[in-house]
C-alpha cells in the first residue's frame, strides 16, 4: 500500500457544537500528520455534504472517510456502493451500530482513528449492503437507497418518529423517553412479509430487516446477522402485553430475546415488507411501507483492518 493516500473526509454537519465539534478537525489533523493527502468536507447540512462529497469522489480518491454516527455511515454507503472506493469510519454518534457490526471501536475516538490508520495499510474488507426500493407517495416515482445495518418498521420506528421531534435530552436518553411515551399506546400492526417469494401475514409489534445485528445503539434484534453472508435476517416480535414487552426489552441488548417464543428470526435474500408504518434504516427516516429490500453481496469495501467482530 502507498505510504500516502488521497482521502476525502466528510464530517457530520450536525456535530457543530459541544464535545463532538472537535472530532472531525482532529481526525483530519491526525490523518494529515500521518502523511496523507486529505480533503476535508464540512457543510451546513446533509444535502450540501452529499453534493460536495459526490464532486470530491469524481476525482477517484483512495478512500472516503466519514466522521459521525450511523447517519453518516449511511451517507457514505450510498456514495460508494458498487464502486471501488473504500469507506472508512470514525464513529462519534450515539448509536454507532455500523461500527459495532464491523468491530471498530465505537466508544473511543482515538482508538477508532488508530484502527483507521492501521486499516489504510491493509486491503479493504468486502461486505454486503442492503438495497431498498419503494414508490414515492408524492411523485409516484420509484426510489432506491442503500443501508448497512438495519431497517426497522414497527414500534421502534414509531419511537424514532417521536424521538426525532424531541429537542431534549440529547443522546440515547431521548430514545428511552420516547419509547416510554409511546408504550402507553402500543398496538400491534398487521404485516405482510414476502421472504424470497414466501408470503407471511402476521400481527406484530415490529419487524426489522437486518444486514447487521443491531440498531438503536446496540439493541441486537438480529444477533446472528453477518455483514458478509449474502442474507438478510428478519426479526419479528409478535404481540405481547406492555409488561411483557418491558420484561423482554433488556434482553434485546444481549441478543437473548430470541429465546422468547414470541420472537421469530427468518433469513432471506429478498424481502418485501408491508404495513401502515414508516420505515427507518441506519437510524434515518426512509419512507412509509411497502418497501422491498435486496441484499447485494460484496457491494461495499470498508476500511476495518479486517478484524472480524
Amino acid at each position: 500500500m502507498p505510504t500516502s493516500q488521497r482521502l476525502v473526509v466528510a464530517i457530520n454537519p450536525s456535530a457543530s457544537f459541544g464535545a463532538r465539534a472537535a472530532v472531525g478537525p482532529a481526525v483530519v489533523q491526525t490523518l494529515r500528520a500521518a502523511g496523507h493527502d486529505v480533503v476535508s468536507l464540512t457543510e451546513p447540512d446533509f444535502l450540501s455534504l452529499v453534493a460536495s462529497a459526490r464532486r470530491a469522489l469524481e476525482r477517484r480518491p483512495d478512500a472516503l472517510v466519514v466522521v459521525g454516527g450511523d447517519g453518516m455511515v449511511n451517507l457514505g454507503v450510498n456514495l460508494v456502493a458498487r464502486t471501488r472506493i473504500p469507506l472508512g469510519l470514525v464513529p462519534s454518534g450515539t448509536g454507532n451500530d455500523a461500527a459495532r457490526a464491523l468491530g471498530i471501536p465505537h466508544q473511543n475516538t482515538e482508538q477508532a482513528v488508530t484502527r483507521l490508520l492501521e486499516a489504510l495499510w491493509h486491503p479493504p474488507r468486502t461486505i454486503d449492503a442492503a438495497l431498498m426500493r419503494w414508490m414515492d407517495a408524492d411523485t409516484g416515482r420509484p426510489e432506491e437507497r442503500w443501508y448497512l445495518a438495519m431497517l426497522s418498521a414497527g414500534f421502534d420506528a414509531i419511537v424514532n418518529e417521536r424521538a426525532n421531534r424531541m429537542r431534549h435530552p440529547k443522546g440515547a436518553g431521548r430514545y428511552i423517553l420516547a419509547m416510554l411515551a409511546e408504550l402507553a399506546r402500543m398496538r400491534p400492526l398487521h404485516y405482510r412479509l414476502t421472504l424470497d417469494g414466501e408470503v407471511l401475514e402476521t400481527d406484530a409489534l415490529l419487524a426489522a430487516v437486518g444486514n447487521g445485528p443491531s440498531l438503536g445503539g446496540g439493541m441486537r434484534l438480529a444477533p446472528e446477522a453477518l455483514l458478509d453472508d449474502g442474507l438478510l435476517e428478519v426479526a419479528i416480535v409478535r404481540p405481547m402485553s406492555r409488561a411483557g414487552f418491558l420484561r423482554l426489552f433488556p434482553s434485546v441488548y444481549r441478543g437473548t430475546h430470541v429465546r422468547d417464543p414470541r420472537v421469530e428470526i427468518r433469513r432471506a435474500a429478498r424481502v418485501r415488507i408491508e404495513a401502515t408504518v414508516v420505515a427507518y434504516a441506519d437510524g434515518e427516516r426512509v419512507a412509509p411501507l411497502p418497501i422491498e429490500v435486496e441484499i447485494v453481496s460484496g457491494a461495499v469495501r470498508v476500511l476495518s483492518g479486517d478484524r472480524r467482530p
